[in-house]
């Protein structure tokens, strides 16, 4: 099947899809979540001490909006279900400190059980008005692709549902300004569902992307956002996640590529099940004002283009290890916008 490319006016229904999508993971648990108390909030606002710069949350946040919290965020397991964090404009994070993969200013993580049995995963977090300096990471069985739960899971048949029922699911960023410091400010794991990222604003700089979509997850929306930040690599990386919306975003000078849909195929031993389609790319604006030749706005099977570290082993006749290729099909891209640049702007290099 090939690609479908949508006309140039969508129907409505793709917005109101989009819309129903982003209202859908903000549906709440039956969890009451309680204010956090006043001795929460002396800890939260005092600066870290020594390695002890966590604090992990159990309870519903109001911030000031004069508020800096130099302490790192963590959301971990269904303790933090239907917690809400509103800053009200205060700031998240210092840019004297360091954030990255493993330290990120914000975590939302899955835990898993003492007893080897699951996950506590964590659902229906909101975190609203803030200025988040660093990164956030949403995690499930591991950080990213490459993880050893992540990696294990791949080699059963059943990873893809397996990822998603133990990754966070239903969080809501919502009307944030996220300033990275050199990593990847928003990293959505394997297996994360439901999610999204509504209204908000990227800048700083990342060595690779602005929001990176891992494989096995699905169903995520990215819509109206502003990204104004510079990157080493294409804003968004849709790598074997399916079902997203990215739709109604605004890209200043994505000269390295604006959305990227692909599917890695080994990179750490991980056989990636899912592939990457039926997202929806649409009504989003393209703005090239420093370059007007530039890499694709949008580039569909990017990595078909000389996959060599990717062969079929018939010892796991599933995902890609048995078909290697993207597999980016029956995504719609439409409606968007493109300024400045003379270079093509919406490319397909699927693999026959």
């Amino acid at each position: 099947m090939k690609t479908l490319t949508a006309p140039s006016t969508l129907p409505l229904m793709l917005l109101a899809c989009a819309a129903a999508i982003a209202s859908y993971v903000g549906f709440p648990t039956d969890a009451k979540a309680e204010a956090c108390d006043a001795a929460f909030y002396d800890k939260l606002r005092s600066p870290p001490k020594g390695k002890d710069d966590r604090v992990v949350v159990k309870c519903d946040i109001k911030l000031k909006p004069e508020d800096v919290i130099t302490r790192k965020l963590v959301f971990a397991g269904e303790a933090a279900s239907g917690l809400t964090l509103d800053c009200r404009g205060a700031t998240l994070g210092s840019t004297k400190l360091k954030y990255g993969g493993s330290a990120p200013t914000l975590l939302v993580r899955s835990q898993k059980l003492k007893d080897g049995s699951g996950w506590s995963v964590p659902r229906d977090i909101t975190i609203r008005n803030c200025k988040i300096i660093g990164n956030v990471r949403l995690t499930g069985l591991g950080p990213n692709g490459e993880a050893e739960e992540v990696r294990k899971s791949s080699l059963k048949r059943n990873h893809t549902a397996n990822a998603q029922s133990n990754a966070p699911t239903g969080i809501v960023l919502d009307r944030i300004t996220l300033t990275s410091t050199g990593g990847i400010p928003l990293y959505f794991g394997p297996g994360v569902t439901r999610s999204s990222v509504l209204d908000s604003t990227f800048r700083g700089k990342s060595s690779k992307t602005a929001i990176y979509l891992d494989a096995e997850s699905a169903e995520n929306v990215i819509s109206g956002n502003r990204f104004a930040m510079k990157v080493g690599r294409e804003m968004i990386a849709i790598d074997g996640s399916a079902r997203n919306v990215i739709s109604g975003n605004t890209f200043e000078n994505p000269e390295k590529g604006g959305v990227f849909v692909y599917r890695n195929c080994g990179e750490g031993g991980t056989i990636r099940h899912q592939e990457p389609r039926n997202n929806r790319i649409v009504d989003n604006r393209f703005i090239y004002k420093s370059s007007i030749i530039a890499y694709p706005a949008i580039w569909l099977n990017q990595r078909d283009v000389g996959k060599w570290y990717c062969e079929p082993n018939p010892k796991y006749p599933f995902g890609s290890s048995l078909d290697p290729r993207d597999r980016a099909i029956d995504n719609v891209v439409g409606g968007n916008s493109f300024e400045g640049a003379l270079s093509p702007m919406v490319v397909n290099t699927e693999r026959k």
